[in-house]
């Protein structure tokens, strides 16, 4: 009897609100949840909407691969292995939804950041998992 042959390594997202669609051409992208009845967007799944309290099924949603920086921190101490300083933040997406990220591509100093500047999420292979799949995280660069 043959063995059945193991899939073969993919692409991982780190988080399950990042979709990593099966064409590698298409770009990873946010996903969310639009309530039916009142329109409110979250960020992932949801199963009830906390606006109107609805537990009408969501519809799901493509979030934008733009926004706005509403907060930052600089982060100078941090888990062993991981590199600081860098730029925790939260980033207001045009749908109402706001997401915690980093932010790259910018020196992690005050004065090369500013609220409201504009900023697009991208997308890097971070590591490899134990199956071989990469494993894909987002964060978010100056526009």
């Amino acid at each position: 009897m043959a063995e059945a042959s193991a899939a073969a390594p993919g692409r991982k997202p780190i988080v399950p609100f990042l979709t990593i669609p099966e064409d590698p051409a298409e770009k990873p992208y946010l996903s969310g949840s639009r309530c039916k009845r009142c329109g409110a967007t979250y960020l992932g799944t949801r199963m009830a909407c906390s606006k109107c309290f609805s537990t009408e099924a969501m519809e799901s949603v493509r979030l934008s691969d733009r926004g706005e920086l509403h907060v930052f921190s600089i982060v100078h101490q941090s888990a062993p292995g991981v590199p600081t300083p860098y730029v925790a933040a939260i980033v207001d997406l045009p749908e109402g939804v706001s997401v915690r990220c980093n932010i790259n591509g910018v020196e992690p100093d005050p004065a090369k950041l500013k609220f409201g500047m504009p900023v697009q999420m991208v997308t890097e292979t971070i590591r490899t998992d134990r199956e071989g799949n990469d494993v894909v995280a987002f964060s978010f660069k100056p526009a």
